[in-house]
Parts: structure tokens; C-alpha cells; sequence
């Protein structure tokens, strides 16, 4: 049965009934089904399934795995940050392989060295609790901008951020600490 026969079954029934002038009664109803009252609510329920879909496949087009080819500035940053200076050494020489993947409604970052493997997991735009590879204990949002992949870390009244994004095929990570900034970029592995 279709949304409308209800209402042209209840119409040829009063007009069979004698009723003269008989009127479908539509008021309130709609061809999606349910009422006009209803409406604002199922549109915005899709708004949300189409934005989700957008928001997925932005995201898409940072999933694959990532190889570290050229850091610019990063002791500065790290050194910002307090990192030791051992632990700076070690990550200066690193080239760790990134992996960026969707599990679910889930977003995984992996990164992998041999200085330390690190894994968030998260739905886009919600905080979660996260530990660095420099273990800082940190609450992170990570959320899309545009077609920018935004990272944000707060810990210990302070805030850092990545900005990954997409250029030429290769992935572009901003890192802003304060005034400091460091570049790195990544190629498909």
C-alpha cells in the first residue's frame, strides 16, 4: 500500500457514503509518510546521513599508509613542546610510517617507528583521551575543516594542533605549537 491510498480509500468511501463535496483528508500528511509535523525532523535526520557520507568521504582521502619523506623545523617544535633532549634526537632521525584508515564509524591513526608505535581511535569531532609518542597525556578533537584534517591537543594548559591536508598527492602535516611551527611531509608507502 502506497502513502496516498489511505487517503484515496477514506475519500472513495464518503463519496460512496453519499457525502456531497467529500474531501481527501491530506492535511497533515505527506508523500514521504507520516506528518508535516514529522517533516523538519526525517529532513534533518538526512542533512545529518548526506553530512556524514560527505564527512567519509573526506576523510578517504587520507586513508592509505604514509611514509615520512622531509621534516622541516620539527626540534624546534618538539623542543617547544619540552620534549627531552634525547628523546628530540631520536625523533629527528625517525621516519615513521603513518596509516590512516576507517574502521566502522571510526577513524584509526597508526604510526609506526622504531623509536615507538602509537594508535588513536576516534569519531571525527568528538574528545578523546590520548598519549603521545613523547608521552604527554592529552585530550584530542580531531575534526575536518574543509579538506583539512584538524588535530587538536590539549594537556597541562596547553594546546598544540596538526593540520594534515591533501597536496598533489602527497599528505602535508602543519604542526603549530605557540609561534613555532614545523612542516613534515609524507608520500604513499
Amino acid at each position: 500500500m502506497t502513502d496516498v491510498e489511505p487517503v484515496v480509500n477514506n475519500f472513495a468511501s464518503s463519496a460512496r457514503a453519499g457525502r456531497r463535496n467529500a474531501v481527501p483528508d491530506i492535511q497533515g500528511s505527506t508523500a514521504a509518510g507520516g506528518t508535516l509535523e514529522e517533516l523538519p525532523v526525517k529532513l534533518e535526520a538526512l542533512s545529518v546521513k548526506e553530512a556524514n557520507g560527505e564527512r567519509a568521504r573526506m576523510v578517504e582521502a587520507f586513508c592509505a599508509t604514509w611514509k615520512l619523506t622531509e621534516s622541516q623545523n620539527f626540534d624546534e617544535y618538539m623542543k617547544a613542546l619540552g620534549v627531552g633532549f634525547a628523546t628530540r634526537q631520536v625523533g629527528n632521525v625517525t621516519k615513521p610510517t603513518v596509516i590512516i584508515s576507517q574502521e566502522g564509524d571510526r577513524v584509526v591513526i597508526r604510526t609506526q617507528s622504531t623509536f615507538k608505535n602509537t594508535e588513536i581511535s576516534f569519531h571525527l569531532g568528538e574528545e578523546f583521551d590520548e598519549t603521545t609518542a613523547d608521552d604527554r597525556n592529552c585530550k584530542s578533537v580531531v575534526s575536518l575543516d574543509g579538506d583539512k584534517l584538524v588535530h587538536v591537543q590539549k594537556w597541562d594548559g596547553k594546546e598544540t594542533n596538526f593540520v594534515r591536508e591533501i597536496k598533489d598527492g602527497k599528505m602535508i602535516m602543519t604542526l603549530t605549537f605557540g609561534d613555532v611551527v614545523a612542516v613534515r611531509h609524507y608520500e604513499k608507502a
